[in-house]
């Protein structure tokens, strides 16, 4: 399997884009705008300036090179302003249409406003007053009902019901979703319709901070923010414009002391084309289209500083259930243990889960039914009108189950919780469950123990369920990949070690975190981040909310909380946690396209400089002849040729910037020499053959 982040959409420069990038390529010609790039800014200043030398020329007749040089020179360097604008245009217009689409989502609705929502005693609302407003003027904290049909009015938690909603606005996906209350899926998005059943939702939002406002805002660069990588090469772009800025300065007295002295034109020429021109008009435009590239996978980076230490993420923290496994398990088959019978197991087991919503507990009352078990009641409804009270599962107990009438208790979970819940009273665990749960476990399988507590207070085991679950295909080829990008991969689960090692060895990662909680993951974060490395995770709870803020990278789902979704710097709008592996294969990506493209924009000006120098001086210092490899026509030809060349890179290279280079798993040493020798003498050799063959056709215009 191969990483590939490439799509149609960037590949090559079309007419259609060049023509719809042009007019805000013009608008960037303002000085306010060239301001924020100290390269593009100078060349700007010497287009100007050129201008008006040639313009005063023109007017006066006091031509001091060759007829309609000045000219042709100022044309030139403002069509390299031109064309470095038009990169950076190209790649904002990418978003646009996205912030179209996205917009007409964001139009004002009508929202059901509960008045004094009551969570205990009338939770579907069918008996409290309700307010119509106006979905702006709803406020953090709101409660409003929702119907099939309706449009949500804003980012919000289920609080109450289940509900299919279209999120095709949002996701690009036709296919409609499940959402509900009391799990990590209750989070819901504003624009997006119901169209099924009726859901109660609590606002999280406040107007105009709606999760699409952000992602209007970010498709549009309008809240992008140069990322430190990026901040640190505009200072030493600066610094080597600052020195070569000084160099040209120092070549007139030394030319007027050698009785030819220069033109401002020229100086200008030679200025620009000393200059990192090339990676200075590119910057912007590659980080644009980094961002671009996440969007494109319905990934949505809240900064570029996520994208840029995706990049350089060292490891990668991964749940085992939906990420590298299916993550539907399902219960095939229950143990009975300490002499209990197959039916009492299969009793116990149905009514500790009748009121489990996750996909388990579903999977196991169906499986009791299945195995031919009578229900005591048909469903969670009749269960609690007989005054049962629900334990729900949480990542610190790791169980579940019900409280009974009777005084009796059932739970299920991990077999370290149960354990320690049936011993804390005295019971004991028996000697025939650790062989059940190792058999499970080593087959890959997910053992979930079930005990009762006697209305007499007496603690028991009574069996194990067999929960399965499939490790999805390929991730094993992945993992390889990751491996020899440097990255190294800990599978996160709430599963028993036995379990873990299993499922970890069939899938190939190169560490696992067994029965882990909460603070378990904060621990390995931190660790891992205390020995210089940086962390990726992905997670969909509220319970995931602080290790995704302590990660490098936290990619929260779509589909989860809204806590997890405003821990996280990043969004996956399709809550696909393995596109955390391609996310980490773009930021890659983008750190490689920025550093071989300034190689060579730096070869570049290197190659330029022995190109037009020698032909420059060959005049006034015979001795610079051996020097004058390329055998230019004449100083001015040589100039000429070196800024039409400057010009036209920039548009060379514009695909390239927009698509990036592509990244191909391989050490760092081998990743340098690649880029010294495609990008460094690849950016050494092209100039000589492409100003040699525009020399050839200037050479022929007449004065030149």
């Amino acid at each position: 399997m191969t990483i590939t982040t490439t799509n149609s959409r960037s590949r090559g420069l079309t007419g259609a884009q060049v023509r719809q990038a042009l007019p805000g390529a013009i608008r960037k010609l303002d000085p306010r705008s060239q301001w924020h790039n100290p390269v593009m800014f100078l060349v700007w200043a010497g287009a100007a300036l050129t201008t008006i030398v040639a313009v005063l020329e023109l007017l006066t007749g006091n031509v001091g090179v060759s007829t309609g040089f000045s000219t042709v020179i100022a044309v030139w360097l403002w069509l390299t302003v031109i064309f470095a604008n038009l990169a950076e245009s190209i790649a904002e217009g990418r978003g646009k249409a996205q912030a179209e689409t996205l917009r007409k989502t964001r139009t004002a609705t009508s929202a059901i406003r509960v008045d004094g929502w009551d969570e205990r005693n009338d939770p579907s609302v069918e008996h409290t007053t309700t307010t119509e407003v106006v979905s702006s003027e709803l406020k953090y904290g709101d409660v409003v009902v929702v119907a099939v049909g309706q449009t949500i009015p804003g980012d919000g938690d289920i609080v109450w019901g289940i509900a299919s909603v279209d999120e095709s606005a949002i996701t690009g996906e036709s296919a409609p979703v499940i959402r509900e209350a009391g799990g990590d899926r209750s989070a819901v998005t504003g624009g997006t319709t119901v169209l099924s059943d009726t859901i109660v939702v609590r606002i999280t939002s406040r107007p105009g901070e709606t999760f699409i406002d952000r992602m209007i805002s970010l498709v549009e660069g309008a809240a992008r923010q140069k990322t430190p990588n990026e901040i640190a090469l505009t200072i030493l772009l600066t610094t080597l414009t600052i020195i070569f800025l000084l160099a040209v300065a120092a070549i007139q007295p030394m030319a007027a002391f050698a009785g030819e002295p220069l033109s401002v034109v020229v100086l200008v020429a030679l200025l620009v084309c000393l200059i990192p021109t090339t990676i200075g008009a590119l910057l912007s435009a590659i980080g644009i289209a980094g961002m671009d590239r996440l969007v494109q996978r319905n990934v949505l980076a809240m900064s570029g500083r996520a994208v840029e230490a995706a990049g350089d993420v060292s490891t990668l923290l991964l749940d085992k259930t939906g990420t590298i496994t299916f993550g539907n398990r399902r219960a095939t088959d229950v143990v009975p243990v300490a002499g209990a019978q197959r039916a009492e197991v299969l009793r116990v087991a149905h009514l500790a889960s009748l009121a489990d919503e996750t996909p388990e507990g579903r999977s196991i009352v169906e499986h009791a039914l299945e195995q031919g078990h009578s229900p005591e009641h048909a469903d969670a409804a009749a269960l609690a009108a007989t005054g049962a009270a629900v334990v729900p599962f949480t990542a610190q107990t790791r169980m579940s189950g019900v409280d009974l009438p009777d005084g009796s208790s059932l739970r299920k979970g991990a077999g370290s919780s149960v354990a320690a819940w049936v011993t804390e009273t005295g019971g004991t665990w028996p000697t025939d469950a650790d062989p059940a749960i190792e058999s499970i476990s080593a087959s890959g399988g997910t053992p979930l123990v079930v005990a009762e507590q006697t209305a007499a207070g007496q603690r028991r085991v009574v069996g194990v369920v067999h929960l399965k679950d499939v490790v999805k295909p390929g991730m094993r080829e992945r993992f390889d990949q990751l491996r020899s990008m440097g990255i190294r991969t800990v599978m996160i689960t709430g599963d028993n070690r036995v379990t873990a090692g299993a499922i970890a060895a069939e899938a190939g990662v190169d560490d696992f975190l067994a029965e882990a909680t909460p603070e378990d993951k904060m621990a390995l974060i931190r660790k891992e981040q205390e020995g210089g490395r940086l962390v990726a995770m992905t997670g969909d709870g509220t319970n995931d909310a602080p290790a995704l803020a302590q990660a490098d990278v936290g990619v929260a789902m779509n589909t989860g909380t809204s806590a997890a979704k405003e821990a996280g710097n990043m969004v996956d709008l399709d809550s696909d946690p393995t596109k955390l592996i391609d996310i980490v294969a773009i930021g890659k990506q983008l750190l490689i396209t920025r550093g071989a493209l300034t190689t060579f924009s730096i070869a570049n000006d290197i190659a330029k400089y022995f190109a037009i120098i020698p032909a420059m001086f060959v005049v006034l210092f015979p001795g610079l002849d051996r020097l004058n490899i390329m055998r230019l026509s004449s100083p001015e030809s040589a100039m000429l040729s070196a800024v039409i060349f400057n010009a036209l890179i920039i548009v060379a290279l514009i695909p390239l910037a927009l698509r990036g280079v592509p990244y191909r798993p391989m050490t760092a040493d081998q990743m340098l020499r690649r880029n010294l020798l495609l990008y460094g003498l690849g950016g050494v050799i092209v100039p000589f053959v492409g100003i040699k063959l525009i020399d050839l056709v200037v050479s022929l215009l007449p004065g030149l």
